[in-house]
């Protein structure tokens, strides 16, 4: 555990760096509110288009050939994505770079198979939780460094973040041990790289297939949130990249504090499947709230009011990997990233579509927060389909428990 979780530190500090000040650079294309949400929304889709696709075939892979090389492989697209959007002179040359990068990139479904190697089914959601800490320290520290490098140089927090993918893939080479012994990996098939076969057979796993709905609702919330809260912000209060990067910054020790501390305790007394019903209760409501906001404070109380809303991603991930055998968690576990994808594939033209249509409205208007709503409606439907699940699962049991 403590060298995947320093590896997905280290990764997730440099994708944090950028978080910002990606908005801003391809404003520094365009000539209006408009145009910027537009072409952000290009952006952010051709990285979820290509990561579709590419994350079935990196999950299978390390499959068959460990996780460690395919990590490695993830590396290498962030520090050429980086370095490479240092550069970038036109947004078509920028939409260019985040193809490339998308296919190469899938190294959160990667190193959650990781700990899947490690960790017995009944540990795995405060393993996962562990791993989510290191996401959210890395979140708590990367949005702050790239506000503050990005109020000097919008393009220096790119080389930054490109450095940081050299420190951990020299880092990956050098020091990370493989995690799946060979006895357990099998022959790579170009049949299950198929990310529409993959989703089918996320659907199939027993206890948890209906789960893949949640899953896709949570997701497309989750990359609306990523792909509109700066954009929002600024539009809504008139934030900066650095007033962005504290906020993303206070989600990040949110999620540290809930999923590195607070995660293990809460699960000695409660099952995951209170916990994620609960999470999706919170979430559902700060969603709304965000969206209604009226002081830029109020989006920072908010953040840390909404606790439990961090544990949503690694108990239901939890509940699907268990219900996957041991020779098919990087497929499993890729194909949920493979879903996630999916749904970061959606979110941009939506919210794009979103932010366009109230970009005209003067700062402080309630209808700003349109992307919020949205995305408390889809938490509403996820917590809706967990609740339903979870009781149809009881009444199977109480059948098969009954006399004859």
């Amino acid at each position: 555990m403590p060298f995947i979780m320093l590896a997905a530190l280290i990764d997730m500090i440099s994708i944090g760096l950028i978080i910002p000040v990606l908005p801003a650079l391809v404003g520094s294309f365009t000539g209006s509110q408009a145009d910027q949400a537009y072409w952000y929304g290009v952006v952010t889709f051709t990285f979820g288009f290509a990561n579709f696709f590419g994350s079935p075939i990196l999950g299978a892979l390390s499959d068959s050939f460990g996780r460690r090389p395919v990590l490695l492989i993830g590396f290498c697209g962030l520090m050429f994505s980086f370095f490479a959007t240092a550069m970038v002179t036109s947004l078509h040359l920028l939409v260019g770079i985040r193809l490339v990068a998308g296919a190469m990139q899938s190294n959160l479904s990667v190193a959650n198979a990781y700990v899947a190697d490690i960790t017995p089914p009944e540990e795995r959601a405060k393993r996962f939780g562990m791993l989510g800490a290191m996401f959210g320290v890395g979140f708590v520290l990367g949005p702050v460094i790239g506000g503050l490098l990005g109020a000097v140089n919008l393009r220096l927090p790119f080389l930054v973040a490109g450095s940081l993918a050299v420190l951990n893939l020299l880092y990956g080479y050098f020091v990370l041990p493989e995690s799946l012994p060979r006895e357990r990996r099998h022959a790579f098939e170009w049949r299950n790289t198929n990310p529409f076969r993959s989703l089918r057979g996320l659907t199939q796993l027993k206890g948890a297939g209906p789960l893949v709905a949640v899953v896709a609702c949570a997701g497309l919330a989750q990359f609306l949130l990523y792909t509109c809260w700066v954009l929002y912000t600024t539009f809504k209060f008139g934030w900066s990249t650095f007033e962005n990067g504290l906020s993303l910054a206070a989600v990040g020790v949110v999620a540290a504090i809930m999923q590195g501390l607070l995660l293990g305790r809460i699960l000695r007394v409660m099952s995951p499947r209170r916990l994620a019903v609960l999470g999706l209760i919170s979430s559902t409501l700060a969603y709304a709230l965000w969206g209604a906001a009226t002081q830029s404070w109020m989006m920072f109380a908010i953040i840390f009011v909404n606790l439990l809303g961090a544990t949503v991603g690694a108990t239901i991930q939890s509940i699907i990997s268990s219900a996957a055998d041991a020779h098919n968690q990087g497929r499993t576990l890729g194909a949920v990233g493979g879903l996630n994808s999916l749904m970061a594939v959606l979110a941009p033209p939506i919210g794009a579509t979103l932010l366009q249509m109230v970009a005209h409205l003067p700062r402080g208007d309630w209808r700003i927060g349109a992307p919020f709503y949205l995305c408390a409606l889809l938490q509403a439907a996820a917590l809706a389909l967990t609740i339903t699940h979870f009781r149809r699962q009881r009444s199977a049991r109480r059948v098969a428990a009954a006399p004859a």
